[in-house]
C-alpha cells in the first residue's frame, strides 16, 4: 500500500519540542514494517505564520513571504527526518520527482513546500497524484471538514462523507467567507478531484489516529470518495492484514 500523508505544521510542531514529532516518526515507521510505502509532507504551521507576520511588516512581497513559508516547512520536514530512521531520505525532498525517486528506492520520503503560491495541502494532493499512492490523508488539527469554521460557528456540521465533487464545493464556500479556515485548501481539493484520489481528513494531533486510518480505514474524520472510485480497497478488505 503506497500513502501519503500531509501533516500540518501546527500538528507536528504545536510549540517547540521534540515529543509530538517523534510520536509522528514511530507512527511513520511502524506503518513501514508493516509493508507501507509513505510519503510525508510537513506543513508550516504556527512558526510560519509568525516569520510571516514579521516579515509582512517589513514590507516583504508575497512571493518572498512565500518563499519564507516555504522554508519553515522545510524546516520541520527536517525534524521529522531526525526523527526517522536511515531508511528516511537525508533532507526534504524539493520536488515531485525528487520525492517519487525516494519511493521507488524504498525510502520514506519527506517533503515540505515545493513553490509559492502553493500550500503544503496542494503539494499533499499532487505527491499522492504523482506517486498514484492508494490514500491520501490529511492530518489537521480539527476532525473533519464542516460546513462551516467550527472555531467560529457553534452549529457547523462535520461531514462523514463527501464525494470530491462536494469537497470542492465545500471549501469553496468556507473560502469565500472572510477569515474562515479549512482543512484542506481548494487547489488541493482540486487535485483530489481530477486525480479520483481517496482521502481522509482527520485530526491528526494523536498520530495513532493516523495508524488507524491507513490501516484499517477506522477514524472519525470526513472520507473523500471520488465517484469513480468504485469499491471499498482491498487493503481494508481482510482482518488478516
Amino acid at each position: 500500500m503506497k500513502v501519503v500523508v500531509s501533516i500540518g505544521g501546527s500538528v507536528l510542531v504545536p510549540d517547540p519540542g521534540s515529543a509530538r514529532v517523534a510520536e509522528h516518526a514511530d507512527v511513520v515507521e511502524t506503518l513501514v514494517s508493516e509493508g507501507c510505502h509513505v510519503g510525508a509532507v510537513v506543513g508550516g504551521g504556527g512558526v510560519a505564520r509568525d516569520y510571516i507576520g514579521a516579515a509582512r511588516e517589513l514590507d516583504a512581497n508575497e512571493i518572498e513571504l512565500d518563499q519564507l513559508g516555504i522554508d519553515v516547512t522545510r524546516l520541520n520536514a527536517r525534524l521529522l527526518i531526525a526523527a526517522l530512521s536511515e531508511e528516511s531520505v537525508t533532507a526534504p525532498a524539493h520536488n515531485y520527482e525528487e520525492a517519487s525517486e525516494a519511493l521507488h528506492r524504498g525510502n520514506i520520503c519527506v517533503m515540505g513546500g515545493v513553490a509559492p503560491a502553493q500550500t503544503t495541502d496542494a503539494v499533499g494532493a499532487a505527491l499522492a497524484e504523482y506517486v498514484d499512492a492508494d490514500l491520501l490523508i490529511y492530518a489537521t488539527s480539527v476532525s473533519g471538514v464542516y460546513s462551516d469554521d467550527p472555531n467560529e460557528t457553534d452549529g457547523a456540521t462535520k461531514y462523514e462523507k463527501l464525494t470530491a465533487n462536494e469537497l470542492v464545493d465545500v471549501i469553496a464556500g468556507l473560502e469565500m467567507n472572510a477569515g474562515a479556515s479549512a482543512p484542506v485548501d481548494l487547489l488541493a481539493a482540486k487535485i483530489i478531484e481530477r486525480s479520483g484520489m481517496r482521502t481522509i481528513v482527520l485530526d491528526g494531533t494523536d498520530p495513532e489516529r493516523i495508524a488507524r486510518a491507513v490501516r484499517r480505514g477506522e477514524h472519525e474524520g470526513t472520507d473523500v470518495i471520488p465517484e469513480r472510485a468504485g469499491e471499498e480497497p482491498t487493503y481494508w478488505a481482510s482482518d488478516e492484514q
